[in-house]
């Protein structure tokens, strides 16, 4: 190799065979790419795309937290919050300021398996950003100090408390994983750790893991998009070739469980107020040939309505209103599960024998070839899917890399799908799950311990002591020394003039009736992705019947008049196509995507459940049941509490602004299928439908398509006079969850229609208040003070009047000191904004332009203002000529103009026992105690 740092390996296109309708065909799916090694043992991944003038960059360090040990839990994932703050030569804090400036994304992620850190920046930033994960990757220790470890340990506990402790069902994995694997598998605890090994780790621990792990030779660079791959490997070898990399860590042995005999548990849920039941068995772990097999078991057993379990479960005993069952292989082992929230007051132990007996449905009446080929059909839709975006070619090539050995085995990957035989399923049914053993849990609410499945015994978790919860101790300093570079580091590389963002034209045309088309032709990928949609969603509901429109929704998806529900399905999964109809607030909608050459075949169906819907009973029954089961589940959730409790004070509990698509269990219980009928006859109409379309068709091709509906008649839809908005008085409310883990906080009053002339300011205006990571809101209650996992602030706005809303979940010791921060900080922000904060603002938005137009997602949402609110072509153009001439003084102006610090509203839903009587000291007047539905609570 003489002194080239690197190795050339590969480049690939993968042709793989499918069977599409029993045909044998070849399919060329390409993902071109060149790989190559540096001396360091640094894995390097390229790939060349110039549709758009952007780049990602992907490291994947093969580390997760199934690389951790027993009282040692939660370091990769602390890591991927360590890795965001600062190191060597990029300071604290400039991670998410360098990037999200230069118009970049970025994040990381932890699971049990890996880690990863990624970013997609315009393509003159890509030396920044490798500049930047170099110095992150070989430079990070010596700014890991006393402070920045604990900030992001109680960080990382606020995330652990948001999405575990205060949440309904929210510790059931843990249950569970605790049952299946022995105490000491990798996989036996959760990937964000527990909060006592988090407050006993110390620095020490902390970097022994760090230099085992988090080095070039147990990682894989990824850089893909808009590159020049000769200028891409100079910058690759200059600042990753020198970093030092110990031994590669051996790989982990897989380690597949078996169990004994059948272990059942049952824990008592706070926050629950329904039952909940699981069961897994050991299955194998991921690449594992069996593991194909399971992936089509879990559809075959659970998949649709023509399923076994769906057909005992749901539709003969009426336990739950759905089932779902899927194979969940890792690196090392895998599970089966089988889960479901049975109706309230069922039996956890019928309906464990429910599944049973659906079990033996299966085995009495097995699947058929045509079965298995229709699961089959879409992957090809799905591969396109994920590959229309940079990070997600990125992400396929550095994943196979990691964990199959090379980005070569998407070959492998897709065949062994693409070639599972009934045979197989029938194999590893028999293997896995006929007569096994497995592991069951019962989530039931307090006071109905008697819903747990007979033989279940009490796991108890241990409850957090909310009167200490921020993590304070002295910790020895590490005192690593700098580390040495061959060149100056501290000097941030220099980006290219900013590339040329062309905003997608957009074409229009007209039905045959006189339905407006609105188009954007891209051709990266042979896709397409359709939305017809009609105004009026719940605004046209009677009051006393709110979810109307989410019900016909919801029924017209389940068959035709020449179509049973499972036809239906069978019919779309033959063209490897997804077609839905759904409603929300102001809209109903009927959207569908597929491979462009199937689009006809695909509108004639839509056209089909648009204008023959079955109006199935025993299908409405079982969408009311499943609404209603979900309404309840979300009255004990302290976030949900939150935003509809908010909502109400903000517009008045009887607006029906205030009010969700899917209605309340009082006005669900009073719909039947008459008034579903009633809602299509009177609303149903081309005079209030627009069509969107995107992806690789013409215009002259997507007309013929759409004038599919030049039958549909068109009739008179009066939208309704909604009343004004009057809201509550400024001041605190608090709603009280006993023992919460976090108070839940939404400050707001209400602002302007997205219709207003001013609406596109709003976002510009409130960015630099908590529009994203960078937001003085998150940096202080996260960054600063270690109070939450994450808080924002944003205007929200429809046809109608909006929401201005700051939020955040913190942990319950401090929320006092969050309202004062939030009161303080909206004060000062509508009074003055410094050029420096402006700029910042200024470069994030209009250089991230050049992402906003990468994937057919981000062309339906460009679409989605002009249909919904008539907004120009020219909308964004306009918005960044706003922003370009924006001044700090005008900043100010709008601020104060848009935000009102003397009309806020301030909701917090949290433990009464310890936080009430603190807020009275706040100087916002006394806090007034309400219920969910904002009736005053003696106190």
């Amino acid at each position: 190799m003489g002194k080239r740092a690197f190795l050339f390996i590969a480049s690939l296109i993968l042709i793989v065979g499918i069977t599409i309708n029993g045909a044998d065909k070849k399919k060329e799916f390409k993902i071109p790419y060149e790989k190559y090694v540096l001396a360091n043992g640094l894995n390097v991944i390229l790939n060349v795309d110039h549709s758009n003038p952007i780049v990602s960059v992907y490291i994947r360090y093969h580390v997760g937290s199934n690389r951790e040990t027993k009282g040692r839990t939660g370091f990769a994932h602390l890591f991927e919050h360590l890795m965001f703050n600062e190191s060597q030569h990029v300071p604290q804090g400039e991670y998410f300021k360098k990037i999200q400036t230069a118009g970049g994304t970025l994040n990381g992620s932890t699971n049990n398996d890996g880690t990863n850190y990624f970013e997609t920046v315009p393509k003159n930033a890509l030396e920044m950003a490798l500049w930047m994960e170099s110095d992150r990757m070989g430079f990070l220790m010596p700014k890991v100090n006393e402070k920045t470890f604990l900030t992001q340990v109680n960080v990382v506990s606020n995330e652990k408390r948001q999405n575990y402790d205060n949440r309904a069902y929210g510790n059931s994995g843990y249950v569970m994983d605790k049952l299946m694997y022995p105490e000491n598998h990798p996989y036996n605890w959760q990937v964000i750790g527990s909060l006592e090994d988090l407050a006993n780790a110390t620095l020490q621990d902390v970097a022994n893991f760090h230099d085992k792990y988090y080095q070039p030779a147990n990682a894989t660079l990824v850089v893909a998009g808009d590159i020049d791959v000769k200028q891409a490997k100079k910058w690759i070898e200059k600042y990753f070739g020198e970093l030092k990399s110990g031994p590669k860590p051996a790989p982990l042995t897989k380690m597949p469980v078996t169990l004994n005999e059948t272990k059942k548990a049952y824990y008592v849920d706070n926050l629950a107020n329904q039952a909940t039941f699981e069961m897994e068995f050991p299955t194998v772990e991921e690449y594992s040939k069996d593991s194909y097999a399971l992936r089509y078991l879990g559809e075959l057993l659970a998949g649709g309505k023509k399923s076994p379990l769906y057909k005992v479960v749901v539709e003969e005993k009426k336990i739950a209103p759905q089932v779902m069952a899927r194979n969940n292989s890792m690196e090392i082992a895998g599970t089966f599960g089988i889960s479901g929230t049975p109706y309230p007051g069922k039996n956890m132990g019928d309906f464990e024998n429910a599944i049973k007996e659906g079990l033996a449905r299966f085995e009495k009446e097995g699947f058929t070839d045509k079965d298995l080929e229709r699961l089959k059909t879409g992957i090809e839709v799905r591969f396109y899917n994920s590959i229309q975006s940079t990070m997600g070619k990125a992400r396929t090539l550095g994943d196979l890399n990691t964990y199959a050995g090379s980005p070569d085995y998407l070959n492998t990957d897709l065949n062994n799908s693409l070639t599972v035989t009934k045979d197989d399923i029938w194999r590893v049914y028999n293997k896995y799950i006929k007569d096994k053993n497995y592991v069951a849990l019962s989530v039931v609410p307090k006071g109905k311990e008697d819903l747990a499945a007979p033989g279940s015994k009490l796991y108890t978790i241990a409850e957090e002591n909310t009167n200490n919860q921020t993590v304070k101790k002295t910790v020895a300093p590490l005192n690593i020394p700098p580390v040495a570079s061959k060149f100056d580091r501290n000097i941030e590389p220099k980006k290219g003039p900013d590339p040329s963002v062309k905003i997608p034209q957009i074409w229009t045309a007209k039905t045959a009736n006189g339905i407006q088309i609105y188009g954007i032709t891209k051709n990266a990928v042979p896709l397409v992705q359709f939305s017809i949609v009609l105004k009026g969603g719940m605004m046209l509901d009677k009051p006393e019947k709110l979810g109307t429109a989410y019900l016909t929704a919801r029924l017209m998806n389940e068959g035709t008049k020449g179509k049973t529900p499972v036809e239906l399905r069978e019919a779309l999964q033959d063209l490897g196509a997804n077609v839905s109809i759904n409603a929300g607030d102001e809209s109903m909608s009927i959207s569908g995507s597929c491979l462009v050459s199937k689009l006809p075949d695909v509108m004639k169906i839509a056209k089909e459940m648009m204008f023959e819907p079955r109006w199935d009973e025993k299908e409405f029954a079982t969408i009311k049941r499943s609404t209603i089961q979900s309404l309840k589940r979300m009255e004990t959730s302290p976030a949900s509490i939150a935003s509809d409790a908010f909502s109400k004070l903000v517009y008045g509990k009887d607006n029906i602004l205030a009010s969700s698509a899917m209605g309340t269990t009082k006005s669900i219980e009073a719909i039947n299928v008459d008034d579903l009928k009633n809602y299509y006859e009177n609303y149903f109409s081309p005079s209030v439908a627009k069509i969107t379309i995107v992806g690789d068709i013409t215009k002259a091709n997507a007309i013929p398509v759409f004038n599919l509906l030049k039958e549909w008649k068109a009739k008179e839809v009066k939208m309704p006079v909604v009343p004004a908005v009057v809201s509550a008085k400024p001041g605190i409310y608090f709603i009280d969850v006993p023992n919460a883990k976090q108070s839940e906080f939404r400050v707001g009053h209400v602002s302007l229609a997205a219709t207003d002339p001013d609406y596109l300011k709003l976002s510009v205006i409130n960015h630099k208040l908590g529009g994203d990571f960078n937001g003085i809101l998150n940096q202080i209650l996260r960054e600063q003070k270690g109070f939450t996992y994450g808080a924002r602030s944003g205007f929200s706005g429809s046809n109608y009047d909006g929401i201005f809303t700051a939020s955040a979940p913190v942990q319950t010791t401090a929320t006092y000191e969050t309202a004062q921060i939030m009161r303080d900080e909206i004060n000062k922000y509508c009074k003055s904004i410094s050029p420096e904060y402006l700029d910042m603002v200024k470069s994030t938005l209009i250089k991230g332009s050049a992402l906003r137009f990468e994937t057919l997602a981000n062309l339906s949402s460009m679409l989605g203002p002009i249909v919904a609110y008539n907004y120009p072509f020219d909308y964004i153009k306009k918005q960044q000529d706003f922003i370009r001439k924006l001044t700090p003084e005008e900043h100010t102006k709008y601020a104060d103009k848009f935000i009102h610090p003397d009309k806020l509203i301030y909701l917090i839903v949290g433990d009464k026992a310890t936080q009430y009587e603190k807020l009275k000291s706040l100087g916002l007047g006394d806090p007034i105690l309400i219920d969910k539905d904002l009736n005053t609570v003696n106190n």
